[in-house]
């Protein structure tokens, strides 16, 4: 990382990892990744002064339209976990105000069933597709920078899942 970058702060994040009855993860298809299949769980910046769970909530409802109703928080990660941005991405995202993210995550249990997913409920959608995984897959899934931080929250959240 150049210089340049490397005094930015890391953007606030909430990750949401939403597990349904069967222990699998669900996981959206981005809709801005133009060079494949780039899937990911909800995740999304936190507003200055905006507490972590109602960022989360607000999270799920834009990108998946499943209501606060239709879950139940069984954990919050014990610690944030953190990630650069690649050399090629650096500038470009966020307004160019971050090196990356940190996250801290959330693990809801969905009591409801696909009718009540609904990726157009925010405008612009974040994801085209969706579909639930077994957790030890999201890492491959996931974009490579990005890999890590999956993996470190899977065996965070995994006796829970």
């Amino acid at each position: 990382m150049t210089d340049e970058y490397a005094s930015l702060p890391y953007r606030p994040c909430a990750g949401l990892m939403l597990v349904n009855g069967d222990g699998h993860v669900f996981v959206g298809k981005r809709i801005d990744n133009k060079e494949g299949d780039a899937w990911q769980m909800p995740q999304g910046g936190i507003d200055d002064g905006e507490d972590f769970l109602a960022a989360a909530m607000r999270e799920l409802w834009e990108e998946t339209g499943v209501s606060e109703g239709l879950v139940s928080v069984l954990a919050e990660s014990r610690e944030e976990y953190f990630y650069d941005l690649p050399e090629d991405l650096l500038g470009k995202l966020w307004g160019g105000k971050y090196r990356g993210q940190r996250q801290k995550w959330v693990l809801l249990r969905f009591s409801g069933n696909d009718n009540d997913v609904r990726l157009d409920a925010h405008n612009p959608p974040e994801f085209c597709d969706y579909k639930w995984v077994v957790p030890d897959d999201l890492p491959d899934l996931i974009v490579p920078f990005k890999r890590r931080v999956y993996r470190q929250v899977v065996e965070e959240f995994r006796t829970l899942i």
